[in-house]
This record gives C-alpha cells, structure tokens and sequence, in this order.
C-alpha cells in the first residue's frame, strides 16, 4: 500500500502554508499592473500538492475521481426542502479512503476560490464541483462538516453572481441543513478545513460557525431577490445576533445593517423590532469610539477618512430614527382619522381602552423577538428602548412624545446633511421633519397651536425651496411647492374654522379676511408654480401629463380653481375675475377627464366636484354681471 513519507507530507504542509500566506498576506501587495500575480503563484503550489495527493490516492488503489476535467455540470441542487442526502447513515467517523477524498476535495475547494478571486468564474465552478463530487463519497463527519458547508457557500455566491438565484438557494439550503444536522446530532467540535494538513486534532469552532454565518448572511440576500421579503428579514436578523454572539463584527457595518433592518420592520408596522434594531445600532455603533476632532483629523489623513465615515454613517442611522417617529405618527394618524381628516374621538377612546391589554402582550412579545446583544451591550440597548415608544400614540402627549425623539435625530442628522453638499439628503431631511410636525399637528385640539405648526412648516420649506436652481432640482422643487401649497391650504382652513366658530362669513373684520386671502393666494401661488414647472418654455400646459404627474397636476388644478371661488372681496370686478379663473380649472379638470379617460379613475372625487362646479359657477357669474349692470 503506498503511502506519503514524513518528508514528503512535511513538504505537502509547507506548500499549503506558503499558499495560504500569499493568498492572505502577500496579495494585499501585489501592484496594480499584476494585481493577481500572489494569487497565481499559489494556484500553482496548490495544484503540486493536488498532484502528490492524487498520485498517493491513485498508488493507494482508489479509482480516479475529480481532478481538472471530465463533466463538470452541476447537478440540479436540490430546493424547497428536498436537500440531497449526504449524511449517509450518521455521523461517525469517516473512513481512511473518504478522508483522503475529503484531503482532495479541500485542494479543489481552495484552487475553486483561487479561480473565483481571479474572475476566471467557469474553472472556479469546475474546481468547486469537483470538490462536491469527491465529498460524495464520504459521510459528514466532524472532519469534513466544515468544508461540506464552505463549498456550499462558494457556489451559492458563484449563482447568485449570475442571477441564477434559485440554483444559489438550492446550495445554501443544503449547507444550513447540514449545519442544523451536525449540531443536532454531533456533540464533537468541528475541524476547520486547513486542518487536514496538519492534525487531526479538535480546533476552535469558530470558523465553523463563521461559516454558518455566510450561510444565513448569503440566504437572506436570496429570499430578497426571490421577494420573500420576510424570510430575508429573519436571516438578516439571525445574522447580525450570530455576529454579536461570535464577536466578529464591525461596530459601524454592524450598526448600519441593524438600522437598515429596522425600515422593514417599520413598513410592516413592527414598531417594538424596528427600536430594538435601531437601540442596538445606536449602541453598537458607539463601540466605533469617538468622531476624531476637526484639528486631529487635519493632521492625518486616516484620521480625516475616518471622523468622515463615523460622521456620516451616524447621521445615516440618526436618518433612519427619523423614519421611525415619522411612520408612528403617520400610522397612528390613518388608524384615528375620520372620513374629513379629522381626529375621531370615539375611535380614540375605544383604542385606549384596548391599550392596557397591548401593554400586557408587549412584554410577552418581547421575550419571543430575537434580540440583540451581550450582557455586556443588552442592558445599554434596553435602556435605550426605555426611551423610545412603540406604541402607535392615540393622543396628543404621546404623539409629542415620539415627536421630540424624531426631532433630537432631525438635528443630528442635518449636522452632517448639510445644505452645502448634501442638497437631496438635507431637503429629505427638511421633508421628514415637517411630515412630523403634521402628524403632531393632527393630535392638537387648541386650532390656533395647530395652526403654528404648519407655520413652522412653510418657515422650513419655503426659503429652500424659493433658493433651490429648477433647472438641478425640478423634481425636488416640485416636491416642496406642492407640499407648501397644501400647507398654506390647512392654515386657510384652520383660520376659517376660526372666524365661523365667532361669527358669519359676511361679517368678519378686515384683519381676519386680510389673514384668510393671503394664506388662500399664497396656496394658490404655489399651487401655480407646480402647475407652471408642468409647462414648455413657451408657457404651454402639456397635452397629455404623464404618470408620475398626472394625480398631483389635476389635483393642483382643481385645488386652485376653489381657493380663487374662496377668495373674499367687496370689489365686484376682483369677485368676477376670481371665478371666472375658478371656472377655467374646474373645465381644465373636465376636459382633460373627457379627452383622457384614463385619468377618471386618478381624480374621481375632484372630477365629480369639478363637473358640479362648472355647471353651477357660470350661474353665479352672470348673476354678478347682471347686478354689476344694474349698478352702472
């Protein structure tokens, strides 16, 4: 039986370490021009060691298997559940014959990456099959669970690359079922795949649950890109709690994960999971250390690249608490809100009622979540948490409540999202902070205070959006002029509530009627404005709005034709020209409806108002004419 010599095992050894060296250390060095001249030199040293195994393994009387040709085809891997059987019949140890081909299989996984890190994808996959075919002929076993689950991950990644994303799930489903298997059924630490060339003796575990990790991590990238958005959210989730659990992270990666985490649980209106991502994030990211100092960055460039990172990445995470307070708000608003947009107190009163029971079930709910951190980082994120509601507010104390915590992260964020090099973020910013004031606003019974709170609006909007360049920032513009010209409409609302609640129409006095027109010109102004950035330069209003306009541009249109029917005068000729320019954008809406059907079912409620409208105001206008007649 033949057999390798001490010596010649030794020499095996020294190749494999030479390998690994240049793979891992000396190829950071490589220059530009041969960025990959490390790399090829230890694809060289491991195809020689593949050459002496192979040569043992052939004198040793095994039949030939592997190796750098044959039909490499992938098999179909296997999906949803239907893993392949490599477990055999359990998990004892394997045979002389299957460690030798685990041997093998180890030089064709590394020659595999080798292929893959020099972009040559196709004898990547080749080397990596090979890999699968010579473990097919061993039983998972503590001296190859490793290398089984590593050659998994490797080809999961190599079909991902390649949008083949079911045949890369197919592969990572099979590497998690070998894992959860292994530590079911095996109490013995894993060797980590080097290993084979040196001892069979036990080494840490890490690696191996490390490379679960990249399992889970690369699983959670597929069930995205196939949709199954919650699936990808558990294996997200499961990821960043291993990193923790392993102490293998970077604090600000980490952070920016668990924030980007906590936007799903948001959107699915998961407040208690997405406070628990962004606590933990919060702290995590503090593990970072401090922003290095404006004079210390100045002296060292790595210093400076590095108060940049920790600036920017804790304005991002500051960013995403802002969409958490805002959605609270928003979502408490929908769920209280009558059919006019106004609070309903009855629903209020029957929600809170219900609120101690859900203050009971919280708890409960807390101890199911998968949550995040040590003993040394769990009771900092919970404090945190302690500071945060999560809970939708049903009156205006809670509401403020979150509010204040969305406005302390608006501040952080716009110290870093500055006007001067940060216009989009810094005006998203602006945008997120006065959606909260409006969300606030809602819960506000004194109508005077409501209507300050829009002011604070217009005072954040409208000074950007008057300086912003339309020729750079159409689309943003457009954004704000529209959101102005509702707000100036809630405050003309608001005030008008005001005055009915003390006396008629007819006799309000001059200041109040002065309040109530500008706030109605100034919404109609901007209003205007959107509907002029609609226009050619000529001045002409298109033929046909596109989609993406189409709603907002009717909607403008029918808005500006009732706030000029609002328009209070005593001056009959300004009464006249304020509805027949009322009367021209209730037709406008009419007549685009009726030459574009497609449009009906955007605007039904305006168009509805709109038809009414145009029938009933060219009566009132030549009643006006008529008594403008008599009067001359």
């Amino acid at each position: 039986m033949a057999s390798l010599s001490s010596d010649e095992w030794r020499a095996i050894c020294d190749k494999f370490t030479n390998a690994q060296n240049l793979t891992d250390v000396e190829s950071r060095k490589d220059p530009d021009n041969d960025p990959f001249r490390s790399k090829y030199k230890a694809r060289e040293l491991l195809r020689e060691i593949y050459c002496s195994l192979k040569n043992f393994e052939a004198g040793d009387g095994e039949e030939d298997s592997g190796g750098e040709s044959g039909d490499q085809r992938p098999k179909e891997p296997p999906v949803d559940g239907q893993r392949e059987d490599v477990f055999g019949q359990g998990f004892s140890g394997d045979s002389p014959a299957g460690l030798r081909a685990a041997k093998l299989g180890a030089v064709e996984y590394y020659l595999g990456v080798n292929h893959v890190d020099t972009e040559e994808l196709s004898a990547g996959q080749e080397h990596l099959m090979n890999c699968m075919k010579l473990l097919e002929r061993c039983r998972v076993s503590s001296e190859n669970v490793s290398l089984f689950i590593h050659v998994r991950n490797q080809l999961g990644i190599l079909w991902a690359g390649r949008d083949e994303t079911e045949t890369a799930q197919g592969f990572l489903e099979t590497a998690e079922s070998i894992y959860q298997r292994y530590m079911k059924e095996v109490h013995s630490c894993p060797l980590h795949i080097p290993i084979v060339f040196f001892t069979l003796s036990p080494t840490s575990s890490l690696r191996f649950e490390l490379a679960y990790t990249h399992t889970m991590y690369y699983l959670a990238q597929v069930y995205k890109n196939l949709g199954e958005t919650e699936r990808a959210a558990t294996y997200c989730h499961s990821t960043l709690q291993r990193q923790l659990q392993l102490n293998q992270f970077s604090p600000m990666e980490w952070a920016l994960n668990a924030a980007t985490l906590s936007q799903y649980y948001i959107t699915k209106g998961r407040y208690m999971e997405g406070r628990h991502c962004l606590a933990a994030a919060t702290v995590i990211s503090g593990l970072a250390g401090e922003v290095p100092s404006e004079a210390a960055a100045q002296e060292s460039e790595t210093e400076c690249e590095r108060r940049e990172q920790l600036r920017q990445k804790r304005a991002e995470i500051a960013r995403c608490w802002i969409k958490y307070g805002l959605n609270l708000l928003q979502d408490a608003k929908k769920l209280l809100e009558d059919n006019i947009g106004e609070l309903d107190s009855d629903r209020q009163e029957e929600l809170k009622r219900a609120r101690r029971r859900e203050e009971e079930e919280e708890e409960k709910g807390r101890k199911s979540a998968l949550l995040f951190g040590s003993e040394d980082t769990f009771d900092s994120i919970a404090s945190l948490e302690e500071k945060v509601p999560c809970l939708l507010p049903l009156d205006f104390t809670e509401a403020r409540a979150v509010f204040l915590v969305g406005q302390t992260y608006v501040t952080q964020a716009k110290e870093y999202f500055q006007m001067d090099g940060y216009v989009t973020d810094h005006i998203e910013i602006l945008q997120d902070h006065s959606s909260m004031f409006r969300g606030l606003a809602f819960f506000e019974e004194d109508l005077e205070r409501r209507c300050k709170m829009h002011k604070r609006r217009v005072d954040m909007l409208e000074p950007v959006c008057n300086d912003l360049n339309s020729q750079y920032y159409l689309m943003i513009r457009r954004q704000m002029m529209f959101e102005l010209a509702e707000t100036y409409n809630e405050m003309m609302d608001l005030k008008l509530t005001l005055a009915n609640r003390q006396a008629d129409t007819e006799s309000l006095d001059n200041h109040t009627i002065k309040k109530f027109n500008s706030l109605c010109s100034a919404s109609a102004k901007y209003f205007q404005m959107f509907l002029d950035s609609l226009c050619s330069p000529e001045g002409k209003s298109p033929e046909h709005l596109e989609e993406e306009v189409l709603r907002p541009a009717l909607v403008a249109r029918f808005r500006v034709a009732r706030l000029h029917s609002q328009l209070i005068s005593s001056v009959p000729t300004m009464q006249l020209d304020n509805l027949n320019r009322s009367l021209e954008n209730y037709k406008y809406v009419v007549e685009y409806c009726d030459a574009h059907p497609e449009a009906v079912a955007a605007v039904e409620t305006e168009l509805e108002l709109s038809r009414e409208m145009a029938g009933l105001l060219p009566l009132k206008i030549n009643r006006l004419k008529a008594r403008m007649a008599e009067n001359n």
